[in-house]
């Protein structure tokens, strides 16, 4: 382990685990590993610990019941698959948590429960009553209403949101039928070498390749790219083999198991909320004194001064990038002006806001709390 051996027993813990694990390459339920599983978080929840599993496997279960062996799915035929997969999944669920005494509750989301910050809270507040009451959230995305403007696209980075945005949790664990990060695929390369520790600076995305089964839209770039916007929010991750006996325990102590990516210091969670939203409404280009100033200088705030160019069309409160010249992304937050208004006053002095809108406003474009500015 590294230097976070020291780091403490987490309170709270999302697991999220893939389809291969769930179910075999027929469609079928694994049940080996669902048993072993509602075993494993039974021992953590009696421990004190609370769990959040985010589970996939409701895409081939659906295929299974609906197609021939071997059929593909089109991508507008994936709702529908699980759509019929998705009760079966929880009844297998249901099935293998109650053997160890265990009562779950499914909950479906669409990233725009994430990113609305009232669905967000409402939210929260239902799985803080689940958890309070000793009851399994099982989360899945809502797939059969869920559109291109608010999907996730893949459960491991819905798990991320969760672990940061709604539970806050300490430690997020991605479970594959891999061992974790390798230095190249081992299944082509027989060189290819486990990567146990992964540090905040560290750029592991050249190690990250290769796509997920035919009902999976992940693969390993997916979960280190969910990874690491978990632990730039202050959450521990471990990307391993859900085949391993004791995972979990071995994740949540601390023990060498699989990949385990380190955490930059947390973020308050109205930042974290910020950081992991996924949907900008547009784009405003900032000058390199600008840049500076977020990068270097703490708690600054966005003047209209150091803004060269807006692109898109929001309004105020919506969230929006905010770039340098060369399209590199230096920051994000809620803005205080439309798009209009705020390529009127670019350029210009905060004292002359309320002459060129003719009305008073903010004299930032984004305030220092509103603002999540990206690492240096």
């Amino acid at each position: 382990m590294d230097s976070e051996t020291e780091i403490k027993r987490p309170r709270r813990v999302v697991v999220k685990v893939g389809t291969r694990l769930v179910i075999d390459t027929e469609g079928a339920p694994r049940w080996e590993f669902l048993r072993r599983m509602a075993r494993e978080i039974r021992d953590l929840m009696d421990e004190g610990i609370e769990v959040l599993l985010v589970t996939s496997g409701a895409v081939g279960i659906g295929r299974r019941m609906i197609f021939e062996p071997g059929k593909q799915l089109r991508p507008h035929e994936r709702p529908s698959a699980a759509a019929v997969g998705q009760p079966v999944l929880m009844r297998h669920w249901a099935e293998a948590l109650a053997e160890v005494g265990l009562t779950p509750a499914q909950v479906l989301l669409t990233q725009d429960d994430v990113v609305n910050r009232e669905r967000c809270i409402r939210l929260r507040d239902t799985l803080e009553d689940l958890l309070g009451w000793g009851v399994l959230p099982i989360l899945n995305e809502n797939d059969s209403v869920s559109v291109e403007s608010v999907t996730f696209g893949e459960n491991d980075l819905m798990a991320a949101m969760v672990a940061v945005a709604i539970t806050p949790a300490e430690l997020l664990v991605i479970l594959s039928d891999q061992a974790g990060l390798y230095t190249a695929d081992p299944r082509e390369d027989a060189s290819a070498q486990l990567i146990r520790n992964v540090g905040p600076d560290q750029d592991v995305t050249q190690y990250a390749s290769g796509a997920g089964g035919p009902e999976s839209l992940g693969g390993m770039a997916k979960k280190v790219e969910a990874a690491r916007r978990a632990t730039d929010c202050g959450i521990r991750v471990v990307i391993a083999d859900g085949n391993c006996d004791g995972v979990l325990q071995q994740a949540v102590n601390g023990e060498e198991v699989g990949t385990c990516m380190s955490a930059r210091p947390r973020m308050p969670s109205r930042k974290a909320w910020l950081a992991m939203h996924g949907m900008p409404r547009g784009t405003i280009v900032i000058d390199d004194g600008a840049r500076e100033a977020l990068l270097q200088r703490d708690g600054s705030s966005l003047l209209p001064s150091g803004i060269v160019e807006v692109r898109g069309d929001f309004q105020p409160g919506d969230l929006v990038t905010v770039t340098d010249r060369a399209g590199h992304e230096v920051a994000r937050g809620l803005v205080n002006y439309s798009a209009a208004e705020t390529r009127k006053i670019r350029g210009e002095h905060s004292a002359r806001i309320s002459e060129i809108l003719g009305r008073e406003g903010a004299e930032e474009v984004i305030h220092r709390d509103d603002m999540v500015v990206a690492s240096a």
